[in-house]
């Protein structure tokens, strides 16, 4: 999974093992380390409620988890849906901008770059 932020926004994108562990169980998280020590980390996941909560933000120290409905998952994980898009709010005048997206096999780079990456919806197309 890949974590963009940009401003008062956050991007994961997803692969497509990672879209089927999320179907499975749930949840899938990542971490980034800063330096060795113990507290110096981020682990950021995307996780389902097995109610009908809205797209929600939870965060801890150190932690920050984008939470999904099971409806959500499911309409996303369909074949021609590319992602989700909305905004929670955080006390900000536009919110917390979130994107999840289905990570896409990039068009000009090497196969073993894309491994795990949806099919490209652009590949043969001219640009």
């Amino acid at each position: 999974m890949k974590l963009r932020i940009l401003g008062n926004s956050l991007r994961l994108r997803v692969t497509r093992s990672e879209l089927a562990q999320l179907q499975a169980g749930g949840r899938i998280e990542d971490c980034v380390r800063f330096s060795t020590a113990p507290d110096a980390s981020l682990i950021y996941a995307l996780a389902i409620a097995s109610s009908d909560v809205a797209v929600c933000v939870e965060y801890a120290p150190q932690h920050v988890t984008i939470v999904l409905n099971e409806a959500q998952l499911r309409s996303w994980s369909q074949p021609g849906e590319v992602g989700i898009y909305t905004s929670v709010d955080n006390g900000s005048d536009k919110g917390l901008q979130l994107t999840i997206e289905k990570d896409f096999a990039c068009l000009d780079r090497s196969h073993v770059s894309n491994s795990d990456t949806f099919p490209n919806p652009h590949a043969g197309g001219v640009c």
